[in-house]
């Protein structure tokens, strides 16, 4: 299956009514490379319409990040409904996520010694709906995974909170994060991220973006990883309260 092919596939699947992409399709020899993945999402992206910002992550601190564009119709506010389709994954992390302040050039390369604050203007919490296309869901092969969007389903934003060139950059080793549904509390975690080095994932995805032609655009979000890991909704009517130390609070229902 062609890159174009499997882009085509993924975005038919995401349309009601459709079945989810398997077989042969979903075979690791398909997408050998962290190249061919994002080469996917790059075609994916052109039929989602307008990049409304990247998630970034990394599985350990000395593991290689990996990222993927989201489309900006999928970002929604705080106290959004959701109505995921039969059979779709009821996936849910708590994340930190920053606010691209200005227009990257071309050629930026990463951070430099340069502040956080010389990118982004602001600091919010976010849940994101994690999903799939892909009828084996997260049993798939990890980089069929990443070519689909690394399973990204929607991305809920809470407040931002404006960020001041003096302010003390975000501590994700020392972040305080809770998920909470229906008033009960399912996680609680204090640096529960599993790579929190922050400014080492943001230079590696300014360094991506802009070697792939997509540099980071102002008001763009950039999320940077599960503090909660991915926790599994139950089936039915559930309110959702995702709580980030000082970042404040992002809410969500799911029917």
């Amino acid at each position: 299956m062609t890159v174009p092919a499997l882009a085509r596939a993924l975005c038919q699947a995401r349309q009601p009514g459709q079945a989810r992409v398997s077989g042969p399709a979903c075979e690791a020899a398909v997408v050998p490379d962290a190249a061919t993945a994002y080469a996917v999402q790059d075609q994916t992206l052109l039929a989602l319409g307008p990049v409304g910002g990247w998630k970034v992550g990394a599985a350990s601190v000395t593991q290689t990040p990996i990222c993927a564009p989201l489309p900006a119709a999928g970002m929604l506010s705080s106290g959004a409904i959701l109505s995921p389709p039969q059979g779709a994954l009821r996936g849910l992390e708590l994340e930190l996520a920053l606010r691209v302040a200005v227009d990257l050039p071309p050629g930026r390369q990463g951070l430099g010694q340069a502040p956080l604050s010389s990118v982004f203007d602001a600091v919010l919490p976010v849940l994101e709906w994690v999903d799939s296309r892909l009828a084996l869901g997260q049993a798939s092969p990890a980089l069929v995974r990443l070519a689909d969007l690394q399973s990204h389903g929607a991305l809920i934003l809470g407040s931002a909170q404006r960020w001041e060139p003096d302010d003390p950059e975000p501590d994700l080793a020392t972040l305080e994060a809770e998920l909470c549904w229906n008033d009960q509390r399912v996680v609680r975690t204090v640096g529960g991220h599993p790579a929190p080095d922050l400014r080492r994932l943001v230079d590696w995805l300014i360094g991506h973006t802009a070697r792939r032609g997509q540099p980071l655009r102002a008001g763009q979000i950039v999320t940077t990883g599960s503090c909660t890991g991915l926790m599994w909704a139950p089936e039915g009517r559930l309110s959702v309260l995702g709580r980030l130390g000082p970042w404040g609070e992002v809410a969500l229902s799911l029917t």
